[in-house]
């Protein structure tokens, strides 16, 4: 089993932030958009991979100065696409999730119980 995910804002795929500028970037530009994330997954067996590419759309509200900060000290956006963790403090800040929660914070669970169950069969 393997996956991944990356963050886009139109045609830009955001970084996994490694650096508090790097977050800033990421933050700046998901504020008061949406955005699309994707998460890749496969499933090897010894005869064949199945994989799934997974696209959720996600909303920001128009971030304050003073709350990129707070976050950015948090140091929870640290190896994170797109400079955020959904299912922490960076939560407060979405404002809609059409697609797959469970995606944006990093394995696709449905996608994922359907490969591993192809996979059996």
């Amino acid at each position: 089993l393997a996956a991944d995910t990356v963050v886009a804002v139109g045609r830009r795929v955001l970084p996994k932030a490694e650096t508090e500028q790097e977050a800033r970037e990421c933050l700046r530009l998901l504020s008061g958009r949406s955005h699309r994330v994707y998460t890749g997954v496969a499933v090897k067996t010894d005869t064949v991979i199945r994989e799934r590419l997974v696209e959720t759309r996600v909303a920001f509200k128009v971030l304050r100065p003073a709350e990129v900060e707070a976050y950015i000290a948090s140091n929870e956006w640290r190896g994170k696409a797109g400079g955020y963790a959904a299912q922490g403090l960076a939560g407060r800040y979405i404002t809609s999730i059409i697609g797959s929660y469970s995606s944006v914070i990093g394995l696709p669970l449905y996608e994922t119980a359907n490969l591993i169950e192809a996979a059996r069969s």
